[in-house]
């Protein structure tokens, strides 16, 4: 039996040699409260409370998988995005802040349309499509993802939020699964690491988040270069594509909607001021004013 205190203080100190020494009384009190389901007001009221030893035990397993690097989201199981609870895991990617602002900007083009039919590609946890289908309860949301395991989480997460029945989940390459479907929006943040900044990459990004996930080729573009003209194809006329994009890659990307047909291509800034969010409409007819919301 210990003091939840003096553990704490000392996972604190053993965090310091990590990889992010500036996180360390941070990282170290979140464990605790997700291990014993506290907040951190019960931590500072009960600093002198006595651990038994087994829960310091596996409270040292996980300070040790986090001083070694592993991102504190998978260990813990958990991350909020957009005001809701997900569960991660090793299978899909970290939910994070920046992908908050595809995900308004989808709201946004789905105004534009009383029952819009939206497409998320790539859907890895869910996070972009459950948001959606919280905020859009008349929408029809189809998430895709080719990979098995990261739609298993994406259905957890989908029932999680209470929204498990506005949402198809189908494993696909790109749309290949949704053929012949059409849709007012779609919504991606796919792969655009580029393969060559491989060693440059943080050591909890490189070791710990599916490559599938991260990587397009060596500039990061081969997803866009798939996914623009089939998203084209399945959008409507006045239906928007919306994708999020890694730092320098709006000018190419600018030019591959562009090639593709897309008009009024234009780009979100992220709260950094890197253009962030890559947003293109398939020229035609936009919605008439009284399918319109608002």
């Amino acid at each position: 039996m210990r003091a939840v205190g003096r553990v704490v203080s000392e996972a604190a100190t053993l965090l310091e040699g990590g990889f992010h020494p500036e996180h360390a009384r941070r990282d170290a009190e979140t464990l605790i409260l997700h291990m014993l389901r506290r907040n951190l007001a019960w931590l500072i009221a009960h600093g002198d409370e006595e651990l038994p030893d087994a829960l310091c035990a596996n409270y040292a397993a996980m300070v040790e998988r986090r001083r070694r690097g592993e991102p504190i989201q998978y260990i813990t199981g958990e991350k909020e995005f957009f005001g809701l609870p997900f569960a991660v895991t090793p299978d899909v990617l970290i939910p994070r802040p920046e992908t908050e602002h595809l995900v308004e900007r989808a709201l946004e083009a789905a105004s534009e349309w009383e029952e819009p039919r939206i497409l998320d590609v790539g859907t890895g946890s869910g996070a972009i499509a459950v948001a959606l289908a919280c905020q859009l309860p008349q929408a029809e949301v189809t998430a895709l993802d080719v990979s098995a395991a990261a739609l298993d989480v994406a259905r957890r997460n989908a029932r999680r939020n209470g929204i498990e029945g506005l949402i198809q989940f189908v494993e696909s390459d790109l749309l290949d699964g949704v053929a012949g479907v059409s849709f007012e929006v779609i919504v991606s943040n796919p792969p655009y690491v580029p393969s060559i900044d491989y060693a440059s990459l943080s050591v909890e990004v490189r070791e710990y988040e599916p490559e599938l996930a991260l990587f397009a080729g060596e500039d990061g573009l081969d997803v866009y270069r798939r996914l623009i003209p089939v998203a084209f194809a399945a959008l409507v006329p006045g239906g928007s594509l919306l994708m999020e994009i890694g730092y320098e890659q709006a000018k190419p990307v600018s030019e591959l909607l562009m090639d593709a047909g897309y008009d009024d291509v234009n780009f979100i800034r992220d709260l950094q001021g890197i253009l962030r969010v890559a947003c293109g409409r398939r020229p035609g007819r936009c919605p008439p004013a009284d399918s319109r919301i608002g």
